[in-house]
């Protein structure tokens, strides 16, 4: 394989469930070049640790054309055709998408379902690869060396849905008993959705670029959070991680690793008490 493309789209923590299956790949052949269509931002973590030679956005127009009937642009065809491996997790419910590859015989091109279907979720994406006879037990990568030297408590109380999220007025009554350094974690979908006060000896890092809160995160004692993006980025630099699961499956979605552990109390998170939390810290 001299070069391969990979389609995955999704959200920041759907990515790094994906990176053992990159790992496997630039395993198998590490002088290739990879790339990938999906978040640009968060693949960006995985080009600047080798597994990605270069990422491009799932918003630009021309992926569009994948799903279309009709015959690709030129040189958008000559494009993809010169990969030698193609690898798709993007949804494709009619098989618009799959009627484009292989462009030609010496092309392979292998689907997987967009969402995962076994525990973990890293797992089911490993999977789709097994066609190639690359296996592995391997589901979680670090994007952070090791630390004996780790200070502070991350916080970041939010997810991309409600549903996810513990209430409010616990978060804070927890935050304020904290011993500091405190660091509240504020995404888009938190400032979009709410108006958060700054806990009294909180350091509040607002949309912080990713490696800036990949480095900040590596560097914690303690991470709190959800089934969020965020969370799966501090289980993979390192910081031990306490995770309030509500409806979603911690045996699907929690970071398969030592170092997180996990509440659940049913469908809801307004079960998890303050006692609970408090018991893990």
């Amino acid at each position: 394989m001299r070069r391969i493309l990979v389609l995955r789209g999704g959200a920041l923590g759907d990515f790094i469930v994906t990176l053992p299956a990159l790992a496997l790949l630039r395993n198998r052949w590490p002088a290739s070049r990879v790339e990938l269509a999906g978040n640009f931002a968060a693949a960006q973590l995985a080009v600047a640790r080798g597994l990605l030679d270069a990422a491009h956005s799932q918003h630009e127009a021309r992926w569009g054309a994948l799903f279309s009937p009709a015959p690709l642009q030129a040189d958008f065809a000559a494009w993809l055709g010169g990969f030698d491996l193609v690898v798709s997790w993007w949804p494709d419910p009619d098989g618009a998408l799959r009627r484009h590859f292989p462009r030609h015989p010496a092309q392979a091109f292998l689907a997987g379902d967009a969402h995962p279907q076994v525990a973990p979720a890293a797992a089911h994406y490993c999977a789709t690869l097994r066609p190639l006879g690359l296996e592995t037990r391997e589901y979680f990568v670090r994007l952070a060396p090791e630390s004996t030297a780790r200070a502070g408590i991350a916080v970041h109380p939010g997810s991309g849905s409600l549903r996810k999220n513990w209430p409010l007025d616990r978060w804070l009554a927890l935050v304020a008993e904290l011993p500091a350094p405190v660091t509240l974690i504020l995404g888009e979908a938190e400032l979009a959705r709410d108006s958060w006060p700054t806990p009294s000896g909180a350091t509040v890092l607002r949309q912080p670029p990713l490696e800036k809160l990949a480095a900040h995160l590596a560097t914690c004692r303690l991470f709190l959070g959800h089934d969020s993006g965020v969370s799966h980025l501090a289980a993979a630099c390192g910081a031990p991680c306490v995770l309030l699961f509500g409806p979603t499956d911690p045996e699907i979605w929690a970071p398969p690793a030592p170092h997180v552990r996990v509440i659940k109390r049913g469908d809801s998170l307004d079960a998890i008490t303050l006692p609970d939390v408090r018991s893990m810290i």
